[in-house]
């Protein structure tokens, strides 16, 4: 285990490793997200509450997920920075900052367009609407600070400390549902018996576009993190060497292709 952590420390390796994994999860992720979006859209039944409005669950559920599970990754890789100074680690926080102020972005305007029909009004400042956008304008400000140091070693340490400050809200936008009295309901009840408020065939889609979402980023977070190794290591001889690798291939394909 320690020499896979090890390994994933690595800019070649977790480069390499994205190459292998890409395809697969471009295959899976579509798979899930197609199922998952024609099961949720066409063949769920309507909500006993809120009819057919509830089917906006399949963007925003697993956009308020992603947006957590974002901020959990950099806040992690923020320690290792910090700890045990690791270069992928801060490749890594950087890449998924726009992933996660998007799939925020994401969960706030679905949650409007659901609190229309639903809450009757399309905004309100109560805690978990207003934790959400404190959270994005976080994940904004991380962006922003690291843009405006012009030194890459104390950018990253200035992100790091800011990410581990604003972990705080992440429990605030938890639990802030029992904590204060909100218009946004509390957690739903997720069990498979048939009986329950929301019955399997509602839930089983939003489960193929959860995993599809986690897919997303995980492809988002290989390429961005791809492109910004490919930029931090350009000096490095295994980049000129895959470089020129791939200028050949391409050579010998336009060849191919003339010829045809």
């Amino acid at each position: 285990m320690w020499q896979w952590l090890y390994k994933l420390g690595s800019p070649k390796w977790f480069y390499t490793i994205g190459n292998r994994v890409l395809p697969w999860l471009w295959g899976v992720t579509g798979l899930l997200l197609v199922v998952g979006i024609i099961w949720g859209l066409g063949f769920s039944p309507p909500d006993y509450q809120m009819g057919d409005n509830y089917r906006i669950i399949y963007l925003h559920v697993p956009a308020a997920g992603l947006m957590k599970g974002s901020f959990y990754m950099m806040a992690l890789c923020s320690a290792a920075l910090l700890i045990w100074k690791i270069k992928m680690a801060d490749i890594v926080a950087k890449a998924v900052a726009p992933i996660g102020a998007m799939a925020t972005l994401l969960m706030l305007v679905s949650g409007s367009l659901w609190g229309i029909p639903t809450w009757g009004t399309w905004w309100i400042w109560d805690a978990r609407l207003t934790s959400s956008l404190l959270q994005f304008f976080i994940f904004v400000g991380i962006i922003a600070l690291r843009s405006a140091i012009e030194s890459r070693d104390s950018a990253a340490k200035a992100c790091a400390v800011l990410t581990l400050v604003g972990l705080v809200n992440i429990p605030i936008i938890e639990y802030s549902v029992e904590w204060w009295n909100t218009l946004h309901q509390g957690a739903s009840d997720l069990s498979l018996r048939d009986s329950s408020a929301n019955p399997p065939e509602i839930w089983i889609p939003a489960f193929f576009t959860g995993f599809g979402f986690i897919g997303l980023f995980f492809i988002g977070l290989i390429l961005r993190s791809q492109n910004e190794i490919l930029l931090r290591e350009r000096r490095s001889q295994w980049v000129k060497d895959l470089l020129l690798t791939d200028n050949a291939k391409a050579d010998t394909e336009s060849g191919i292709n003339t010829n045809a």
